[in-house]
């Protein structure tokens, strides 16, 4: 599938300028709601195996996009979940910015305060950037693992993911992807653990996601949370089993199969078209935003280098102006984040000319305002 082919199924309306809080869904995984959802209702002879087969088809998307093995991903309803996974796990210190989205420190400090045996150390950042150089000068022998995001939610850092595992060593390196997966064509084997959820780039809808975990992380980590369907059994234990060996072990019940068919369709396509010709489309698409930005004089606060950033720009008006701004944007139909003073852009490839055209007027509605 070709990259135009791929914008298409999509039809979500111009002024959308907020894919990294989630992204409307294509034509493929509405279908593919609709058959399976058809499969349940109807529930003929043998159809509930199609169902059953959705959890082994997801866990090969993943890996296709991922390059990672399929037997080393289990999956889960959101990042969230698999963040606890992890880091209930985990016995040591545990390097990561307080800055990271809640669903980090939220599980580290969780885990803390329940086992006691993991010991959150918060990095000091370069303004929420979490970079090799600032990892290595807080690095000492306690700390047995680093946790960071592929992408920074509130900046649009893009980490350097290779950088950090050359400076950790053989720590366990923990990502949380979710911002960038999709769109990021990453280094996910320099990581012992990957968490990621499919409603935000991936473009799947709610109660998609995945924890994929390396030969190293699951010798390391204890599946604290392992249920029924974490065993070695086949189908239903009929007795007390010990969790898997595997990234198996991570699961706490039987998952949705449509949300996983969901999931799997999206990333099949994604795979199609290839995360590198999505990430040279949404490079154009954030550089327009840039330069938009810069033709009204509005401070852009986002890294502007390619290698610093994936799908979010982040501008950052006067305090005294935020309102105005904000006014301006809803005034011309454009849906973004505001958070802190500032203000998140995030297109994908289906962002349009007419899209792009709103936010100049919503801009030029905000430039006349302030210089009245």
């Amino acid at each position: 599938m070709d990259i135009d082919t791929y914008v298409e199924q999509f039809t979500d309306e111009p002024g959308y300028f907020d894919f990294a809080r989630v992204g409307p869904v294509g034509r493929s995984v509405k279908d593919e709601q609709y058959a399976l959802t058809g499969l349940l209702g109807r529930v003929r002879f043998g159809s509930l195996d199609q169902l059953e087969t959705q959890d082994l088809r997801v866990r090969e998307a993943i890996a296709a996009i991922t390059g990672l093995q399929a037997s080393n991903i289990v999956f889960q309803p959101n990042t969230s979940q698999g963040l606890m996974h992890v880091m209930f796990g985990l016995t040591g210190g545990v390097a990561l910015s307080p800055r990271e989205f809640p669903s980090l420190p939220f599980a580290a400090v969780r885990s803390a305060d329940s086992l006691g045996v993991l010991h959150p150390r918060w990095l000091e950042t370069d303004e929420g950037k979490v970079t090799p150089g600032n990892i290595r000068e807080q690095l000492d022998d306690s700390i047995v693992a680093v946790a960071v995001s592929l992408v920074d939610f509130r900046t649009g850092y893009l980490a350097d993911l290779d950088g950090i595992r050359q400076v950790i060593g053989d720590r366990l390196l923990i990502v949380d992807a979710i911002q960038g997966f999709g769109i990021v064509d990453a280094p996910y084997e320099v990581a012992d653990v990957i968490v990621s959820g499919g409603q935000k780039w991936a473009r799947s809808g709610w109660g998609t996601g995945f924890l994929a975990l390396s030969d190293r992380a699951l010798e390391q980590l204890t599946p604290v949370f392992s249920g029924f369907s974490g065993t070695e059994a086949e189908g239903t234990p009929t007795e007390l089993l010990p969790p898997a060996s595997g990234a198996k072990a991570f699961s706490i019940s039987n998952p949705d199969p449509i949300a996983q068919g969901r999931f799997a369709v999206a990333l099949e396509e994604l795979a199609s078209v290839t995360v590198a010709a999505v990430r040279d489309r949404i490079m154009d698409k954030t550089s327009r935003v840039i330069d938009i930005a810069d033709e009204f004089g509005i401070a852009v606060v986002s890294s502007r280098a390619e290698s610093e950033r994936a799908g979010i720009v982040v501008v950052e008006p006067a305090p005294d102006q935020l309102g105005v701004l904000g006014a301006a944007l809803f005034n011309h139909g454009i849906t973004t984040t505001t958070r802190d003073g500032q203000v998140r852009l995030s297109p994908h490839v289906s962002t349009d000319d007419e899209g792009l055209e709103m936010l100049r007027a919503a801009f030029t509605s905000f430039a006349s305002a302030i210089n009245v």
